[in-house]
């Protein structure tokens, strides 16, 4: 959880942070440029949607409050809004690469210091959940069903009638969302590169894992 929390408030900070780079200053006016986890808790999307699919038994859904932008304030429509959309899948790509470097130093801190190796394991499994958590989140904020990230890169690749009538999806997002995580199948297709490629990453930072570790990854 602390590693999901953290991963999710990157996110949404990423997409302020480069809101107000493009000339948009609602983000920070409104103080949502913040690490505050409690600033980016959405009543609905972060704790009774979640909540209700756990009763239930389905497809677990949830996310953060979203960061509100104004795009009518970048320098550039159309380059603010692909660099905006883009910044929180950016940054946790950039903490999937992270987690790895992260781990293979605890690693090597562990096999210096046995007696730490216990605890170290504890933070080496949470670099490992890490590397697959913010994977997952690119792959899944890049779902092009509005109002997801990835919408916003087909957006401009339409023309602007259909681009419009597209946007529109995005009023039924949330159910579409439902449906398609109640489709194993799709989902399992579409996240498999992400997944691949943390299996790769993982492999390549294999023999830097403590004994102890899997113990942790039950």
């Amino acid at each position: 959880m602390p590693v999901l929390l953290f991963s999710v408030i990157a996110h949404e900070y990423a997409h302020g942070y480069a809101a107000l780079k493009q000339g948009d200053d609602t983000a920070s006016a409104l103080g949502r440029l913040t690490w505050n986890p409690i600033k980016h808790i959405d009543p609905f999307m972060t704790i009774l949607l979640p909540f209700m699919l756990w009763i239930a038994h389905g497809p677990i859904l949830g996310g953060a409050k979203p960061v509100p932008v104004d795009p009518r304030n970048y320098r550039n429509y159309t380059r603010g809004d692909l660099i905006v959309s883009l910044a929180g899948v950016f940054v946790n790509l950039l903490l999937a690469l992270a987690s790895v470097l992260v781990f293979m130093l605890i690693g090597l801190t562990g096999r210096a210091a046995p007696g730490a190796e216990t605890t170290l394991a504890i933070v080496q499994a949470m670099t490992f959940e890490g590397l697959y958590l913010n994977l997952v989140l690119v792959a899944f904020n890049l779902i092009p069903i509005p109002p997801l990230d990835g919408s916003h890169v087909i957006k401009h690749l339409l023309p602007a009638r259909w681009a419009y009538r597209y946007q529109q999806v995005g009023r039924f997002g949330i159910i579409i969302l439902l449906v398609l995580l109640a489709v194993p199948t799709l989902l399992d297709a579409w996240m498999k590169p992400a997944l691949s490629f943390g299996g790769y990453l993982l492999r390549w930072a294999q023999p830097y894992a403590l004994p102890t570790l899997g113990q942790w990854l039950t």
